[in-house]
């Protein structure tokens, strides 16, 4: 998903961008597309864990399973299967990653509705609060520091596909060796320890992903086609990057 930003990157600080209109009209594009995703997203939850038919069908039938995997099925795509992207092209990508996930959350909205571990409305509107306070800091950040982000966003980035792989596995394992379901390693704890990590590193792709953006929108110089792109990629990477900070508060205060 980054591949397109950092081909337009430019140096940190060889510009005076904070003060520049064009710049602040593209980033408030980026915030825009970002808010009606997570609100898309907010709305498809509540509807498929609150409406009890839809409930069943989503979560009571096998199609649960690609509610469960199409999310993943569209980031693989997305980092993988889009290296010419165009802006009508990114843009479904971007609003079928925000559907398929805010569908798959709204098992967070049933647990909620039937009290189970710990989960509630209050905890869940306590968790997005957090988040988007952390979110509105780190992307703050990342807009205004002088320090090149770079280096560090680049390894974050790839840690967090090794993240990945560590909780596929974790997921697959119970599966296919039932005997692991009752170990620690495969338990609660390391779901927390997962989530945990990828909030952490999460939050420093947001910072850099901010950056990114400020830098690709002077690199592209005017190119309009290339910035409805990249607005399409940075608000898909920022919402990925909301989610799971929002997942790690959710279970955080879930468990208290």
């Amino acid at each position: 998903m980054n591949d397109f930003n950092r081909s337009y990157a430019a140096t940190p600080g060889t510009l005076d961008m904070s003060k520049d209109a064009g710049l602040r009209s593209f980033m408030l594009g980026v915030y825009n597309k970002l808010a009606l995703g997570i609100a898309l997203a907010g709305i498809l939850a509540f509807v498929a864990g609150s409406v009890a038919p839809v409930s069943e069908v989503l979560y009571g039938t096998p199609l649960r399973w690609v509610v469960m995997l199409a999310p993943i099925g569209f980031l693989l795509f997305a980092n993988f299967g889009m290296r010419n992207p165009s802006p009508t092209g990114s843009a479904i990508l971007y609003w079928g990653v925000v559907s398929s996930i805010g569908l798959s959350m709204g098992i967070y909205f049933l647990m909620a509705k039937i009290g189970l571990n710990g989960m509630s409305h209050l905890v869940i509107t306590q968790a997005f609060l957090a988040t988007a306070i952390t979110f509105g800091g780190l992307s703050l950040f990342g807009y205004t520091t002088k320090r090149d982000l770079g280096p560090i966003g680049s390894f974050a980035f790839m840690a967090i596909w090794g993240l990945f792989v560590v909780a596929m596995l974790a997921f697959i394992m119970p599966m296919i060796f039932p005997s692991t379901a009752g170990l620690i390693g495969f338990g609660e704890p390391l779901s927390l320890i997962i989530s945990g990590g990828f909030a952490l590193i999460s939050a420093v792709i947001i910072a850099w992903q901010t950056q990114s953006l400020k830098e690709g929108y002077y690199a592209l110089g005017g190119d309009t086609r290339g910035a409805a792109v990249m607005t399409n990629w940075g608000a898909l990477n920022f919402f990925v990057s909301f989610v799971n900070i929002f997942q790690f508060f959710l279970q955080l205060l879930a468990s208290d």
